[in-house]
C-alpha cells in the first residue's frame, strides 16, 4: 500500500491539505494573540476612564470584566473563522443559550439591573440612613445583585436590589439639615402665650438647633383633651435625633416648672340615681 504512495500524491496532498490548514492555523493564531491584546487593553482603557468619572469601584470593575469577556468571544469567533469552521450556526446556538439562560435568571437579571442603576445614579451611599423595601437603617454594602441595611437594632437586612429600586427610596441622609418636627398638648385652662413662649425659648435656646430658618411654634389643634402646639425646628441631619430627644425632655421640665399641664385622655362619667 505504501508502494501506491507516490511523490506527486505526497505533494498534492501537501498543497490540498496541508498548506491551507497551516496557512488558516498560523492567520486563526495571529487572529486570536492580536484580538485577545486588543482586548484586554481595551476593556482596561475603558475601565480607567470609568474610574476618571468617579464611579463605583465595584461597577468599574464588573463592566471591565463584561466587556474583556464579551471581546474575547468576539476573538474566539473570529479566530474560528479563520480555520474555516462556519460561525452562523455557532453564533445562532450561542444566542439561543443566552435567551435560555437569560428566562432562567430572569430574576437575577431583574437584580442586576436595578442594581447597576443603584450604582449609577446614586440615589444613597454607603453608611446612609435610609427607608428602602419597607426597611429602615443603614446603609451597609451595596452589591450588583443585593443591598445590605443595618437597623438601629442592629439586625442585617439583605434585600434584592429589584425591590429597592422598584420602590420609594427615602434617603435621610441625602441633606445636610432636617426638620424636627414635634407636637406638644396642653390642657384648655392652660395660657397659651405662656406656653408658646416656653416652646419657643427651648427650642431657640437650643446649642443644635439651627436659626435660619427659624424655629416655629404654633396652635396646630384644638384636640379632646388638649390644646395642641407643632413645633417645628432645624438642625443638622446628624443632630436630629439629639435635638428631638433633648426638646421633650427640656419642655417636660419646664412645663412642670411654669405649672403647664400635659393633658392625657380621659373620660368623664356621670351616673344618675333611679328613683
Amino acid at each position: 500500500m505504501l508502494e501506491q504512495i507516490s511523490p506527486e500524491n505526497i505533494q498534492t496532498l501537501i498543497e490540498t491539505y496541508v498548506i491551507p490548514w497551516g496557512v488558516s492555523g498560523v492567520q486563526a493564531l495571529i487572529v486570536f494573540v492580536i484580538g485577545k491584546w486588543l482586548a484586554s487593553k481595551l476593556a482596561l482603557l475603558v475601565g480607567n476612564g470609568l474610574k476618571r468619572s468617579k464611579m463605583d469601584e465595584m461597577l468599574v470593575d464588573f463592566v471591565q470584566s463584561l466587556m474583556g469577556w464579551a471581546l474575547m468571544l468576539v476573538v474566539i469567533i473570529a479566530a474560528l473563522s479563520q480555520l474555516g469552521i462556519d460561525t452562523t450556526s455557532l453564533i445562532a446556538l450561542l444566542g439561543a443559550a443566552g435567551l435560555a439562560v437569560g428566562l432562567a435568571l430572569k430574576d437575577s437579571l431583574s437584580n442586576f439591573a436595578a442594581g447597576v442603576m443603584l450604582l449609577v445614579f446614586r440615589p444613597f451611599r454607603i453608611n446612609d440612613f435610609v427607608s428602602v423595601a419597607g426597611v429602615d437603617g443603614t446603609v451597609e454594602k451595596i452589591h450588583v445583585f443585593t443591598t445590605t441595611i443595618l437597623t438601629p437594632d442592629n439586625k442585617e437586612n439583605i434585600i434584592p436590589n429589584s425591590a429597592v429600586y422598584g420602590g420609594v427610596i427615602t434617603n435621610y441622609s441625602a441633606r445636610e439639615t432636617r426638620r424636627v418636627d414635634m407636637v406638644f398638648g396642653i390642657g384648655y385652662d392652660d395660657d397659651i402665650k405662656k406656653a408658646k413662649d416656653v416652646l419657643m425659648k427651648i427650642v431657640s435656646s437650643h446649642e443644635k438647633t439651627l436659626s435660619d430658618p427659624a424655629p416655629l411654634v404654633a396652635v396646630s389643634e384644638l384636640a379632646d383633651s388638649s390644646v395642641n402646639f407643632t413645633v417645628r425646628a432645624w438642625s443638622k441631619t446628624a443632630d436630629y435625633w439629639a435635638v428631638y430627644f433633648d426638646c421633650h425632655e427640656q419642655i417636660k421640665i419646664a412645663f412642670d416648672e411654669a405649672g403647664i399641664s400635659i393633658p392625657y385622655p380621659q373620660m368623664d362619667v356621670h351616673t344618675d340615681k333611679v328613683a
